[in-house]
This record gives C-alpha cells, sequence and structure tokens, in this order.
C-alpha cells in the first residue's frame, strides 16, 4: 500500500477538523492556517472526503465542514483509500502476474506487508488519533462560553486607550471644540 503526502495531509486535517470542531462546522481557512497547507489543496482533499461521506460542509457565514460520523467510527484507512481514489474492496495494488512474480522472488512479504499495513490503517479510528494528539499537548477549540454580564464576570473596569487619557482629539471635529491659544 502506497501512502502519498496527500493521504498524510488528509489524516491530518481530518484530525485537526475532529479535535477543533465544537457544535459548529469549520472553516478549510482555519485548517489551512493551523496546519500551514494550501487551501487550495485542502478544497481538493475535503472535496474528495465529502463525496466518500466522511465529512458533511455547510455553505454561508459560519460554514465549514464537520465529520459526518462519530471519530471513533472513522478509520484512517477510509480517509487515506478516499482521497486517494481507492475502496478498501477494490485495493489490489499489483495484477496477478506482478503478485506471482513477487511471490517467486521473495513469497508472500510484500503482499503481505501490503495487507497488513491496510489492516493496521483499519484498525486505527480518528478518535485515536486526536487522543494522541491531545496527550501530546495539542490545544483543542474551547468549548463556547455563555455570556454573562460583566458585573456578574468578575472583569474590572476596561481600561480607556492612551488616546483618550491624553485627551488628545481623535477626529477633526473634535479639534474645533479645543479652545484657541494665542500665538504672539
Amino acid at each position: 500500500m502506497r501512502i502519498t503526502t496527500r493521504g498524510k495531509v488528509a489524516v491530518s486535517a481530518m484530525t485537526d477538523l475532529a479535535l477543533h470542531q465544537r457544535m459548529k462546522p469549520v472553516s478549510l481557512t482555519t485548517i489551512s492556517q493551523r496546519q500551514g497547507t494550501s487551501l487550495s489543496y485542502l478544497e481538493q482533499l475535503f472535496s474528495a472526503l465529502r463525496r466518500a461521506g466522511l465529512v458533511e460542509s455547510t455553505r454561508g457565514p459560519g460554514g465549514g465542514y464537520a465529520l459526518a460520523r462519530r471519530a471513533e467510527q472513522i478509520a484512517v484507512a477510509e480517509i487515506i483509500l478516499a482521497v486517494e481514489n481507492m475502496e478498501v474492496d477494490d485495493y489490489q495494488p499489483l495484477t496477478a502476474p506482478q503478485v506471482a512474480q513477487l511471490k517467486a522472488m521473495t513469497g508472500e512479504l510484500w503482499v503481505s506487508f501490503n495487507a497488513r499495513v491496510l489492516e493496521y490503517l483499519q484498525s486505527v479510528s480518528l478518535k485515536d488519533l486526536m487522543e494522541q494528539a491531545q496527550a501530546q499537548g495539542v490545544v483543542t477549540a474551547p468549548e463556547p462560553e455563555a455570556k454573562t454580564s460583566r458585573k456578574n464576570s468578575g472583569i474590572g473596569p476596561v481600561a480607556r486607550p492612551l488616546m483618550a487619557r491624553l485627551q488628545i482629539p481623535n477626529s477633526v471635529f473634535a479639534l474645533g471644540a479645543l479652545p484657541l491659544v494665542s500665538r504672539r
């Protein structure tokens, strides 16, 4: 099984999405900034992920992407196969003559290796990657807070801007209100 950069970036972006979605879609722009990946590249990947039924998209203000299923129900293999344009059932990396030649030269080594890699990737869920990232200290999106009044929030008075404290006018109209100073 061949895992390209495309597959690696997709797994990373899906992990980011899973870590940061909190009852609302996550925009690809924010994922792009956090991951340091091109926005147009992520758009291509998420289009394939949406067609595979792994993410759902929401248009408009506040739109973005959300997982189509719970994180523990999405296997890493599904993500990779979706962006590599392969199906799990259709995955046959080599033709029959190539398999026969490999078996003759190295026995079952490479055929078995590919099968085990795919099996392993099917056993790792997106939730497993989320837990691993959190254990390594990755900061997730904070839970949305309920709005509270300033009086009850414990927040003290807001400091006035420097310009207001120095009583320097910040507009042409405020300049007109200043007393005239005579110049001699």
